[in-house]
């Protein structure tokens, strides 16, 4: 387990592509300067020693350092003591749509981003409940087991894109299927399922297994994204929209956000359904409705000592900046051997 302490350094790390650029538009410079001064044969006799893959190596060495600093003030920590402690809260899965029609961008930015931001914003708010994650289309995956490492759970969400399962549809009862058995039978906490969807169900017999999943003690919420007036699928290539999806007929599919099919499965599993257009709204109705719990105690594994790791990372920013003084921009002999670049025809 590791921490960063001060993400913010991490913008460090934009120096790198200036120093770049700037090395491009000074060799361009002094080629260009070279060629008014002397022709090519003439100015390798003038310099014979002059090597371009030094001055390539010295452009590394420095950005090796920079990024070595970057890390070092962002100051990596890393768990050192791992302590059992006892906790109360709920066990809370999300099971998160990620078929095609989640790229609809009937509401802001498209369904499927507006579904991480929804579960990370419940998951930001949570006190000491555990996590799980599913993801699921034509079939349900595990995508993480229950948990307390919300950081990691936020990590696996950020993951996830309508592309990880090559069976596309939406069975929600195979999410749920999959979601009891999630649960540790030992523990007996109370439990809750948040299926996140646009409501376009392709499985069927889906509300009886919300109703077996009932009897087994799972709460079954909904919350549903998009807009019931439908939009068209995009398909894109490098964030630019080509086309849309089309049916055989040839004609643009239009997904509507199906909220009767999402209340008839909160219903039938003591849950209710919520409309995801307002995130706020969202968050503060999973929270009052997880407030309002039994809270089950259970125990947890977690760092509770971690140690400073920076000093290392600036030993190599000291290190990179040591070797690039004496790092010379003429050929040495070992290099002459090399030929790299075929610098010495």
């Amino acid at each position: 387990m590791y921490q960063l302490e001060e993400k913010i350094w991490f913008w460090v790390l934009a120096v790198i592509p200036v120093i770049i650029l700037f090395f491009l538009v000074l060799q361009i410079w002094k080629r260009h300067a070279q060629k008014k001064f002397a022709n090519k044969q003439l100015l390798k006799r003038l310099s014979p020693n002059q090597s371009l893959f030094k001055s390539i190596l010295k452009l590394t060495v420095i950005c090796l350092a920079m990024a070595s600093l970057a890390i070092a003030l962002v100051n990596p920590k890393i768990g050192t003591k791992l302590e059992t402690i006892k906790r109360e809260g709920v066990d809370v899965v999300f099971a998160i749509d990620v078929s095609k029609s989640m790229l609809a961008e009937d509401i802001a930015p498209n369904r499927l981003e507006k579904s991480k931001q929804l579960v990370t914003q419940i998951i930001n708010n949570l006190a000491s409940d555990r996590v799980g994650i599913i993801a699921y289309a034509g079939k349900a995956f595990p995508q993480l087991p229950i948990t307390t490492d919300y950081a990691s759970a936020k990590m696996f969400l950020q993951s996830m894109n309508t592309d990880m399962l090559s069976s596309q549809g939406t069975a929600i009862k195979d999410a749920i299927e999959l979601a009891k058995t999630y649960y540790d039978d030992d523990e007996q906490t109370n439990r809750v399922l948040i299926i996140i969807s646009d409501g376009e169900d392709h499985g069927e017999g889906t509300t009886k297994v919300a109703n077996e999943a009932s009897e087994e003690g799972i709460q079954i919420f909904t919350i549903g994204v998009g807009d019931t007036k439908g939009g068209p699928i995009p398909i894109k290539r490098n964030g630019v929209v080509l086309n849309y999806k089309k049916d055989s007929n040839g004609e643009t599919v239009i997904t509507r956000l199906d909220e009767s099919t999402l209340k008839a499965i909160a219903k039938e599993a003591n849950g209710i359904y919520i409309n995801g257009r307002n995130t706020n709204e969202v968050v503060e109705s999973i929270r009052d409705i997880l407030n309002k719990m039994d809270k089950k105690e259970f125990e947890a594994k977690q760092f509770a000592d971690f140690k400073d790791q920076f000093q290392w990372f600036l030993a190599f920013a000291i290190a990179f900046l040591f070797i690039d003084i004496f790092l010379l921009e003429r050929k040495t002999s070992w290099l002459k051997k090399l030929n790299l670049f075929n610098e010495n025809l």
